[in-house]
């Protein structure tokens, strides 16, 4: 039953535990876990670099995000600030685009824990995991937005747990020098097998679009903010905290994984953390490990129907969808837009079948392209709010303004150029480049209705 309420609020159920909890999962990806294999295998160590050099830069876009958010504590979220600055297409299209992003990539991660799924039960049809995992998450969603953070929570407790234990593990058998099945566990391995630049510029510019796949989702904090029940502490805890982080869990983890295996003994078709816990002879790593990215690919899933649910609500709130789609149920939750998105996710359930798997790593270097392009379009966002207020978020200032906002839009605009001349991703940035431009069309077609 719906509210009755004149006016739409979402409940401010997301306590300060569930805003870290929520960061870090954004911040932790099935890219981390899965993908690092190969990402090692094209850049080598100097891959751990470029962790680094990513994580600056989206510490940077969050602190522009967390200012824009505080600055006004009543807006639901950033698409609210992208309306108020870059006007009503520009919240169009970047709503809807945002929105694209996580169900496509939603829908590989469903499909993924269908694969993880059979490790343990091999008889199972590979679409009745995805099914009962989306119903499962959905009737979570729908109870209240505080279910939502208590899932999100342990979820990304699990990873944290994983990550952290990796890193301990390796550094371990590095400094006592502790002999694995295929080497001997030392930090020298980072630069005795080639250098720290093994395949030369090439390879450590490939990284990039790799580990920027692993940070894609970390924005989704600034979803939260209509949603906390004190943003002003809240939000800037969770983004201060992000340092610390990235140099824990992707800059830490790559290093343990080198340490203990030379990068050119690492193999593509297993997943590092499988061959670390391998090495100190732990019983059934690989299933230990299957279990986490399952956990993973469902905390996706989860931040997926949270994100896109309200995405969907702003977008309405904002005249750029249905007013149907606004409406809040008793707990606050905006029940309709995520009825939408839920159903909109049944397809995967259906095309499992039919849809090869080189579909949706298509789809997925899709979305992350399109997450980048949500990122340039915030950074700009940020520029103009800052110059209709100079003095800014006496609290949060982002630092360095504005050239640390100029350097990061260049280089997210390089990535995307690097993307568009690569010859693996170009098919997808041709893809990403004719969605957008179909949503100015679509918006300008429906404005000339209007």
């Amino acid at each position: 039953m719906e509210s009755s309420k004149s006016t739409n609020t979402l409940s401010r159920s997301l306590k300060s535990r569930h805003i870290q909890m929520i960061a870090i999962g954004g911040a932790i990806g099935t890219g981390l876990f899965l993908g690092s294999g190969s990402a090692i295998h094209t850049s080598g160590p100097s891959i751990i670099l470029s962790y680094l050099i990513v994580g600056i830069f989206c510490f940077l876009l969050m602190r522009a995000i967390g200012e824009l958010l505080l600055s006004d504590t009543s807006k639901h979220s950033f698409l609210d600030f992208v309306k108020l600055y870059l006007g009503d297409r520009w919240e169009f299209v970047t709503g809807w685009t945002y929105w694209f992003c996580w169900i496509s990539l939603a829908m590989a991660d469903l499909t993924a824990t269908g694969i993880y799924i059979k490790y343990w039960f091999p008889g199972v049809p590979q679409w009745v995991p995805p099914l009962v995992i989306l119903l499962c998450l959905f009737c979570a969603n729908m109870v209240n937005v505080g279910l939502f953070g208590e899932l999100e929570s342990w979820f990304s407790m699990i990873k944290v747990v994983a990550i952290i234990l990796l890193v301990v593990v390796g550094v371990g058998l590095a400094l006592f020098h502790v002999k694995t099945s295929s080497s001997t566990a030392s930090f020298s391995n980072l630069v005795s097998h080639g250098g720290f630049f093994p395949t030369g510029a090439h390879g450590f510019l490939m990284s990039f679009q790799m580990v920027v796949f692993a940070f894609v989702g970390i924005e989704m904090v600034g979803l939260t903010a209509g949603e906390t029940d004190n943003p002003e502490l809240n939000l800037p805890k969770a983004i201060n905290s992000l340092p610390i982080r990235i140099g824990l869990f992707y800059v830490g983890s790559m290093i343990a994984v080198m340490s203990v295996y030379p990068w050119n003994k690492i193999t593509t078709t297993a997943s590092p953390f499988v061959q670390v816990f391998s090495g100190i002879g732990i019983i059934g790593a690989a299933g230990i490990l299957n279990f986490v990215v399952l956990t993973a690919a469902i905390s996706a899933t989860n931040s997926c129907l949270f994100s896109t649910s309200r995405t969907m609500y702003a977008l309405s709130m904002g005249g750029n969808a249905s007013s149907f789609l606004n409406r809040l149920g008793r707990n606050g939750v905006p029940n309709i837009a995520l009825n939408f998105s839920t159903a909109f996710l049944l397809i995967i359930v259906v095309l499992n079948y039919f849809i090869p798997a080189g579909v949706f790593n298509l789809v997925s270097s899709v979305s992350t392209i399109n997450f980048v392009v949500v990122w340039v379009v915030l950074l700009i966002v940020h520029l103009k709010y800052r110059r209709a207020n100079p003095k800014g978020v006496k609290a949060f200032k982002m630092p360095g303004y504005p050239i640390a906002d100029y350097i990061s839009l260049v280089f997210f605009i390089f990535i995307l150029g690097f993307l568009l001349v690569s010859s693996t991703t170009r098919v997808a940035m041709i893809i990403s480049i004719v969605s957008v431009a179909t949503m100015l069309l679509v918006y300008q077609l429906t404005q000339k209705k209007s």
